[in-house]
């Protein structure tokens, strides 16, 4: 299209608002169709909200461990503290005015950039014409060279556990809540049960985490899954493993008033709790867009199916982030909707590598990971060479109070080639990025080893971890 034409772009999530930014930078006409908000869920009902609700829990746990370093709290008469209380309805607006507030940054950024934001609801009618269905009940046809549909996905939920917003409720509804639940059942054991998991456990609720699985995180690399369950358990969160849940509902009083809820295992044990959480899952938010209509092939799970450049099975129509079911990263939504536009208008353009994508999980401590795994080595039939490194022999890790967590390097035997990593610790997700950076350029062990880090540094364990690789 050589930077000319229109581009109409359904959702205005990462994959959305990213790829209108580079649309208008090729100097296509750019209408973003939103009906939920600029941001999407990742920046006002999942990611963001749950990562700042995760940081305050963090804080407090700092808290904690400050009495080890030999820093304690105490009141102007002298007496030491007990204990840091967190206010939930002040957590709650917190979280939700810095996602509002990022959302507006959005805004104003496609704004200065030429793009133009429709609010509604949109309606593929065919490969290069959109209906969007105002608030206000009428309608507005779009027509467009290029359409990316970046709908994102929603919770997942089930017909014997049905969130009322109150009592049961989705990962996107726990920013309502009046007070901290005295006892939160989580049910799923995935990245975002488990993350909310801990959250809530570290602002001072007691939480019972259910699981269907043998460990938590099941998809994650066992030796990092293990650490952190052992921290769950340790700080008091009674883990349900190999516990399948049949239902949930709520219990009330003789007066009709709700009191609590129970969550039904399918081995017929009962679970009883104030608050129950799901995170079962997601469902992607295809339905109703008309895209089965108009050509567009979508999985059996309900996902647009794309290729490595973000195309779908009809021309001139791309799709982006979770909707694709590709990886459910804001990272790689965003990556998507910028490869889309790319190829589209004529950009020079390297189709999506999810070998280089680096992934983090916000418990405390945290896991980050980026390239192979222990799991693809098996599957692959690699020759790898692995080390794993404890922290709690770093200097730093010590000084910080640091116990638990690691750090993990796999290297392509022979050749001595970094090809992936998993670091459990503090801020993992900072840590990731020069394993991801090795990864990436495909520096061998040796090259990461004879790099100066600084002294002491949690980094240095990443450089020793390198220096064990090393062929003799």
């Amino acid at each position: 299209m050589n930077g000319r034409g229109q581009v109409v772009i359904v959702g205005g999530g990462p994959g959305g608002y990213e790829a209108a930014l580079v649309a208008a930078a090729q100097g296509a006409s750019v209408t973003v169709v939103d009906r939920d908000g600029l941001g999407g869920a990742a920046v006002l009902t999942d990611c963001v909200p749950s990562k700042t609700l995760i940081s305050t829990a963090d804080y407090l746990g700092e808290l904690e461990v400050a009495t080890d370093l030999g820093v304690h709290l105490v009141d102007h008469e002298g007496d030491e503290m007990v204990a840091a209380q967190a206010n939930l309805p002040e957590i709650n607006r917190r979280v939700l005015d810095l996602a509002g507030a990022q959302s507006e940054d959005i805004g104003g950024r496609l704004g200065e950039v030429g793009v133009r934001v429709v609010r509604g609801a949109a309606y593929v009618l065919e490969a290069g014409r959109v209906r969007a269905d105002l608030a206000d009940g009428s309608a507005e046809m779009l027509d467009a060279d290029v359409v990316l549909v970046a709908t994102g996905a929603r919770p997942r939920v089930m017909a014997t556990a049905v969130p009322d917003g109150e009592r049961i409720l989705t990962w996107q509804q726990i920013y309502a809540l009046p007070a901290l639940p005295e006892h939160l059942i989580v049910v799923g054991s995935g990245v975002t049960g488990a993350e909310l998991a801990q959250a809530y456990l570290g602002l001072g609720a007691r939480v019972t985490l259910v699981s269907s699985r043998d460990r938590v995180l099941p998809g994650e690399d066992a030796d990092a899954a293990t650490v952190i369950e052992e921290v769950f358990r340790r700080r008091g969160m009674r883990v349900l493993s190999r516990s399948r849940m049949r239902g949930a509902k709520v219990v009330r009083d003789a007066s009709g008033e709700m009191v609590g809820v129970t969550v039904t295992l399918e081995d017929g044990r009962v679970v009883e709790g104030s608050h129950a959480l799901l995170a079962v899952g997601s469902v992607p938010q295809t339905a109703g867009l008309g895209l089965e209509e108009a050509g567009i092939a979508l999985s059996s799970s309900g996902h647009i199916v794309v290729d490595r450049v973000s195309r779908t099975s009809v021309r001139g129509v791309y799709a982006a982030g979770d909707c694709t079911g590709v990886l459910p990263l804001a990272s790689v939504a965003a990556m998507q909707g910028r490869i889309a536009m790319a190829h589209a208008l004529g950009d020079a353009v390297a189709p999506l590598n999810l070998d280089i994508v680096p992934a983090n999980i916000f418990t405390d401590p945290e896991i980050a990971t980026v390239g192979v795994s222990e799991k693809s080595i098996d599957t692959l039939g690699l020759r790898v060479r692995t080390t794993t490194l404890p922290l709690a022999r770093n200097p730093r890790a010590k000084m910080l109070g640091i116990t638990d967590g690691f750090v993990k390097l796999f290297a392509e035997s022979g050749s001595g080639t970094l090809l992936g990593g998993v670091i459990v610790a503090p801020r993992a997700s900072e840590l990731i990025f020069p394993v991801t950076l090795g990864v990436t350029l495909r520096l061998n062990v040796d090259q990461v080893a004879s790099t100066f880090t600084v002294y002491p540094s949690l980094t240095g364990s990443i450089a020793e971890a390198a220096r064990r690789l090393h062929a003799t």
